[in-house]
């Protein structure tokens, strides 16, 4: 039976840009709608502007609106019956198109806006100078600057740890991944130095790219000034830049109403829909830190939805922040080390616009179907490698239409119990480095088990920091050692 064609999700326009903050300081609302009049505009169709019925708008952190999509509405005309913002998490877009392709599917909207944007260069240039952004005309109410959530650091055990950062905590993931991996951290830099390489290059030929310098392994894999060593094995270019003043927008309508426009077949993305899942929130209360329980139930439940297999597609995009990100998707979709799981260049050179990187996948992906391609899977991740979603984007429509699960799955786990204040011995499952900005290690972060199978987590001084450290001098690896530990309110003192 034909699937009715108002109960199809197709994208027919998408925008992406970068502003340049030395030509002026512009607020996100003002980027997101040059975005959006881009998207509209390569439709064929702008009028279709008016005839937006929903609104989404991933949340912006470097500005704050009470009702962005409401503000960007009443520029365009429209009157949407629906308009939501997202709470703060990369995932946010491939979760909220999935949504969106289920609204259409059940009859509930015709065509709909999705957009996001930060303009993080600016208002960092700005507070920095001294100058309130609202002082030079950017929108104070509804809106102004943005707040501080202590949540987005963690739960108090993670804090208790001093886990409360992207860049201490992705590197966690990364060299238990490695270890499991049968990877020593030089090997394990130079697997991500080759990767964000190729993303380099990708980068360079996008014109929203924040960067156009094309990067080769030895420059990201050769710590030196420039590159200094931020969290062990992650020196500055693996790490994301989200100092960056972008947007994007993505128009989705059902087939019918693109047909009603005229909009032209060839600029037709099929939305066939994806999956999500999410781990814990506590990264201390998941199973492990070698894998991403909340990666595998969100990829294999999106491919196993629309009945394909990994090896059908044509483009990977994966979410960037940190390289341990695109390697926990290659090993979810079985592609060799050499594939380079994007089209758009990552978040180190792309450029990451906190929760929206993934909106300009989407809107890069779509162009390469349109050039002719078939079938995309774009992966979006949130918190602590906490939430997870997929979507897949083709050429042509699926036989049953939109075939998604935009509902995440929460999935729970049965992590060894953690204990605080232990003293006693302990084996190491995971460790990292931070490091100062003189270049040598100031802080050690460690997870370990305990003999009778409880687990430990702290952070360490400099002298275990230099203990603990993999890519310097002929230490030991760290993972699988047994220590002793004293830990006081989260401080650990080693004895190797």
């Amino acid at each position: 039976m034909m699937v009715d064609a108002s109960r199809i999700p197709v994208i027919v326009g998408v925008g992406d840009l970068r502003w340049n903050p030395a030509d002026r300081h512009r607020e996100p609302l003002d980027l997101i709608h040059d975005a959006t009049v881009a998207a509209l505009n390569d439709s064929g169709h702008a009028e279709l502007g008016t005839q937006i019925d929903s609104v989404f708008a991933i949340k912006t952190v470097s500005w704050s609106y009470n009702d962005l999509p409401g503000l960007l509405a009443s520029r365009l005309g429209a009157t949407p019956t629906v308009t939501s913002t997202s709470p703060i998490g990369g995932h946010w877009p491939a979760a909220l198109l999935d949504r969106i392709g289920a609204a259409i599917a059940r009859g509930e909207s015709s065509a709909a806006l999705l957009v996001g944007g930060e303009s993080h260069a600016s208002s960092t240039a700005l507070r920095k100078s001294g100058v309130a952004p609202d002082s030079i005309g950017w929108t104070a109410a509804p809106g102004g600057p943005p707040g501080f959530d202590p949540t987005d650091l963690g739960s108090p055990e993670m804090q208790r740890a001093g886990f409360i950062v992207p860049t201490r905590v992705y590197p966690l993931f990364e060299n238990c991944f490695s270890a499991a991996e049968g990877h020593d951290a030089r090997e394990s830099l130079d697997w991500s130095a080759r990767m964000y390489a190729a993303f380099s290059e990708l980068a360079s030929k996008n014109p929203a790219s924040w960067t156009s310098e094309i990067r080769s392994a030895d420059e990201i894999g050769t710590v030196g000034p420039g590159n200094r060593m931020v969290s062990e094995p992650y020196p500055l270019m693996l790490n994301a830049m989200p100092f960056v003043n972008q947007a994007a927008a993505v128009v989705v309508c059902s087939l019918s109403t693109a047909r009603e426009f005229g909009i032209d077949e060839s600029k037709l993305v099929y939305l066939w829909g994806g999956a999500g899942a999410s781990d814990p929130l506590d990264i201390l209360s998941r199973n492990s830190f070698d894998s991403s329980a909340a990666m595998h139930d969100a990829v294999h439940r999106a491919l196993d939805g629309a009945g394909v297999g990994a090896d059908a597609l044509d483009i990977v995009d994966a979410y960037s922040c940190f390289p341990i990100v695109p390697k926990l998707l290659i090993r979810e979709l079985g592609l060799p080390d050499t594939a380079i799981p994007s089209v758009t260049g990552g978040h180190s050179f792309f450029g990451g616009p906190l929760n929206s990187y993934t909106l300009h996948s989407v809107a890069e992906v779509t162009r390469r179907i349109r050039d002719g391609a078939n079938l995309a899977l774009v992966h979006g991740n949130g918190g602590f490698l906490t939430y997870q979603h997929c979507v897949l984007l083709s050429s042509t429509a699926h036989a049953d239409g939109y075939v998604g699960d935009p509902d995440a799955r929460a999935l729970t786990a049965e992590a060894p119990e953690l204990i605080t204040d232990y003293t006693g011995t302990a084996e190491i499952v995971t460790a990292s480095v931070e490091y100062g900005r003189t270049g040598e290690p100031e802080i050690g972060f460690v997870i370990a088990a305990t003999p009778d199978g409880r687990r430990v987590a702290g952070h360490t001084g400099p002298e275990n920091a230099a203990e603990l450290t993999q890519l310097r001098g002929d230490n030991p690896a760290a993972i699988g050692r047994t220590v002793h530990i004293s830990d006081e309110n989260g401080k650990l003192t080693l004895t190797f």
